[in-house]
């Protein structure tokens, strides 16, 4: 199991900022590079819902109140 390194804080702005991504991304009908960078919602979306950062690991970054 990985490590909590993200506060909740930190968890809720990229559960929205994720899922506000992928929201636009459904709603607008468009093509082009712009339109499928919205994608990149996934990311924080998924890192939000787990509580862990991959990046935060390596860089050895803890938002995390618990030790």
């Amino acid at each position: 199991m990985l490590k909590t390194n993200e506060g909740s804080v930190d968890r809720i702005l990229r559960v929205v900022v994720g899922a506000a991504l992928l929201i636009w991304f459904f709603a607008e009908p468009a093509g082009g590079f712009w339109h499928y960078a919205k994608l990149i919602g996934i990311v924080p979306l998924i890192t939000g819902l787990i509580g862990t950062c991959p990046l935060y690991s390596m860089l050895g970054i803890n938002t995390c109140p618990m030790k």
